[in-house]
């Protein structure tokens, strides 16, 4: 089988609190091949809303790809215009709703982002959930992570807090997925666990399942060149 990418669109979509940025090694590596768009999940505070909003401004139809809640943005689009993505990959995610613990850690950090302290709760309680062991003395990654954040700022913290809060559980749609399908995850994710990764690939017919070692929850940013093999392997399946 030839290895040449099908041209095509392709739309990425960014984790919580990242930006375009938490792709940037992707899109030096597919740029030539495809016309590349980044969706905006940022702007409001729900789920259904962000993703008919995300399918109003991208092209008729791509190749999608979402980490994190990127990932979660790409199940509601599936829902809604399923006919509109000819290829998913989902990326450091979770198809389940919040637990009513992680409602309520929501609940928390979002009291305490309006007390003017979202550079707290990224330094000591994102950043040292997202990467790998041997990732977490990166300074140079570490604080590229926390420059996205930063620059996004409280109001979008809070709104995608609560997207997420309040969003869907996706275990019913995962079976309807009818396109080819990658789902990966770093091997270290704690976050989005390979467990439920495995069980997202096993719940999607013929989804291709690729766990990355060395690896935390921003796969796409701590080992870009083995996601981009299993993104190019997706892309010419």
């Amino acid at each position: 089988m030839s290895n040449r990418i099908r041209s095509t669109n392709l739309l990425l979509l960014p984790g919580m609190m990242c930006d375009a940025g938490l792709w940037q090694d992707q899109v030096a590596e597919f740029e030539g091949d495809h016309q590349l768009f980044h969706g905006d999940i940022s702007q409001d505070a729900d789920v259904a809303t962000i993703a008919a909003k995300v399918l109003q401004t991208a092209p008729s139809s791509f190749a999608l790809a979402g980490l994190s809640m990127g990932g979660i943005i790409a199940m509601e689009m599936w829902r809604q215009a399923p006919g509109r993505i000819e290829r998913l990959a989902l990326l450091d995610t979770n198809f389940r709703a919040d637990t009513e613990d992680r409602r309520n850690l929501r609940d928390r950090q979002i009291a305490q982002v309006r007390r003017g302290e979202l550079g707290a709760i990224l330094k000591d309680e994102l950043k040292p959930n997202y990467l790998a062991a041997c990732h977490r003395h990166n300074h140079s990654l570490l604080d590229e992570v926390l420059y996205m954040g930063m620059c996004l700022g409280e109001d979008v913290f809070e709104r995608q807090s609560i997207a997420l809060r309040d969003r869907p559980d996706s275990s019913a749609t995962l079976a309807t997925i009818g396109c080819p399908t990658l789902v990966l995850c770093g091997e270290e994710d704690s976050l989005c666990p390979p467990e439920l990764h495995r069980e997202i690939a096993d719940r999607i017919p013929g989804a291709a399942l690729a766990i990355i070692p060395e690896c935390g929850h921003l796969s796409t940013m701590e080992q870009p060149r083995a996601v981009n093999n299993a993104l190019r392997a997706w892309l010419t399946q």
